[in-house]
C-alpha cells in the first residue's frame, strides 16, 4: 500500500475515533455518582463536557455554560475539574410536615400531611418571592442546613406516617438530583411524590423525573412573556411546553397563579390563560389564584384586593375551567371544591384546614359526577431501573 494512502487511512480512522470519543464525552445522562471525598456532593445529571474543563448544564431552559470552579445561574451546580456537581444534595434547608392544602393541592390526598423538603436557591429571580430567604440565597449564605441522605428523608416520611413527600419551598430544579434520588426510593417504599415547580426544566430531565412523580404543582406566573422577563428573569414558553408534557404523561397536575395588583391581574389576560389551559390541558385541571402579600423586592406593593381575585375566578370559570379556587384569603368560600355539575360542596376548606369531605369513591354524592384527582394513597407500580440503568 502506498505510503500516502496509508497515512490518509490512518488519519480517517483517527478522526472517526475522535468523533466517537467526543460523543461519549458529551453524553447528557451522566451516571449519578457521588464524590467519594464529599459523600453528599452528588455528580450532576444532564450536562455536556466542553473544552478547557468547561461544561454546559442541560437541566433547565438556561443551558448555562459553566467554567471550571464556577456555579450556574441556580448557584447549586458547580464545575469541579470539568465535572458538574449538585452541591446541595443531602443538604436541605427546610424539612417540615405540613398540610397538603398548603402547597396548594386540592385534588391530591386531601386532608393529609406531607413531608416537605426544600434547599437553597432557584433558577428564577422572582421579585415577589414569598420564600426568598430560601430561594434567593446560596447554600453558603444559609444560616441553617441539614445533613439528610435520600434514604434518611424517606425514613423520616415513614416515621411521620405521611403518605407523600413534597419537593417545595424553593425550586426543585435547583436540587434535581436530590429530588430524583428521593423520589425513586419513595416509590419503592410506597410513598407518593409531589413536585411544586416553576415548570422550566428542559424536556429530558422532566421526562426522567415524571415516572417517579405522582403530582405536579406548577406555578404559572402569568400569561405574558414580558412579565416573565421583567419580574422573574425567566421565560414563559418553556413552562407552557412542560405543562403539555406533564399532561401527556398522565401525572396529576394543578396550576397556581399568584396575582399581583396592577401587574398580572388583567381579566382578559387571565381569561386567555384559562382558555389555553382548558384547550391544551383540559377543563378539569385545577387552577389556584393566590393572593400576594408584600415580600422581597416589592415591600411597598399592596396585597392583592380580594375583588381582583374574585374577578380572576369569574374569568377562569367563564373560560370553561371546572375547578378554580382562591387562596391566601382565609375563610373565603371559593377556597372549597364544588361539583361542576350541581354545585354541591365536595371539600369544604378553611384556609389549609379541611372541614368536611363529601366525596364518595371520587364522585359527587348528589349527582354522581366523577371528580378527577388522586383521592387515596400510593397505588402506582414501581418503574424498573432508572435513567442511569441501575
Amino acid at each position: 500500500m502506498p505510503y500516502r494512502r496509508l497515512i490518509l487511512i490512518t488519519c480517517i480512522l483517527c478522526v472517526g475515533l475522535a468523533v466517537i470519543l467526543l460523543n461519549l464525552r458529551n453524553r447528557t445522562d451522566h451516571p449519578p455518582a457521588v464524590d467519594d471525598e464529599r459523600p453528599y456532593r452528588r455528580g450532576a445529571m444532564f450536562y455536556d463536557e466542553l473544552e478547557d474543563e468547561a461544561v454546559q448544564c442541560r437541566m433547565c431552559f438556561r443551558d448555562c455554560i459553566i467554567a471550571e470552579g464556577e456555579t450556574g445561574f441556580c448557584r447549586n451546580r458547580r464545575n469541579v475539574d470539568g465535572r458538574l456537581y449538585n452541591v446541595v444534595h443531602g443538604h436541605p434547608s427546610a424539612v417540615h410536615v405540613e398540610p397538603v392544602e398548603a402547597e396548594p393541592a386540592h385534588h391530591f390526598l386531601p386532608d393529609t400531611d406531607v413531608l416537605c423538603i426544600g434547599t437553597a436557591s432557584c433558577n428564577f429571580r422572582c421579585k415577589f418571592c414569598h420564600n426568598w430567604s430560601l430561594s434567593q440565597q446560596s447554600m453558603d449564605e444559609m444560616d441553617v442546613t441539614h445533613d439528610l441522605t435520600p434514604e434518611e428523608v424517606v425514613d423520616r416520611a415513614e416515621k411521620a406516617g405521611v403518605p407523600a413527600i413534597s419537593f417545595t419551598y424553593n425550586e426543585p430544579t435547583a436540587f434535581y438530583e436530590y429530588a430524583y434520588d428521593i423520589a425513586r426510593l419513595a416509590q419503592q417504599r410506597g410513598i407518593a411524590v409531589m413536585v411544586h415547580t416553576n415548570g422550566a426544566l428542559n424536556p429530558e430531565p422532566l421526562r426522567a423525573l415524571l415516572p417517579y412523580t405522582d403530582a405536579m404543582i406548577v406555578d404559572l406566573k402569568a400569561f405574558n412573556q414580558e412579565y416573565y422577563r421583567r419580574m422573574t428573569d425567566a421565560e414563559l414558553e418553556p413552562v407552557l411546553r412542560n405543562l403539555k408534557i406533564i399532561h401527556e404523561e398522565g401525572v396529576w397536575l394543578e396550576i397556581v397563579n399568584l396575582i399581583l395588583p396592577k401587574m398580572n391581574d388583567d381579566p382578559e389576560e387571565i381569561r386567555d390563560m384559562a382558555t389555553w389551559i382548558a384547550d391544551n390541558l383540559g377543563p378539569e385541571v385545577p387552577l389556584h389564584f393566590s393572593r400576594f402579600f408584600p415580600a422581597y423586592q416589592l415591600p411597598d406593593l399592596s396585597p392583592t384586593p380580594v375583588s381582583t381575585l374574585e374577578a380572576a375566578y369569574d374569568a377562569a370559570r367563564g373560560a370553561g375551567l371546572q375547578y378554580v379556587s382562591i387562596g391566601n384569603v382565609p375563610g373565603h368560600a371559593k377556597n372549597s371544591t364544588y361539583c361542576p355539575q350541581c354545585d354541591t360542596t365536595l371539600i369544604e376548606r378553611r384556609h389549609f384546614s379541611v372541614m368536611n369531605i363529601r366525596l364518595e369513591d371520587g364522585h359527587c354524592p348528589e349527582c354522581g359526577e366523577k371528580i378527577p384527582g388522586i383521592w387515596e394513597g400510593k397505588g402506582r407500580a414501581p418503574v424498573p431501573g432508572g435513567i442511569d440503568g441501575d
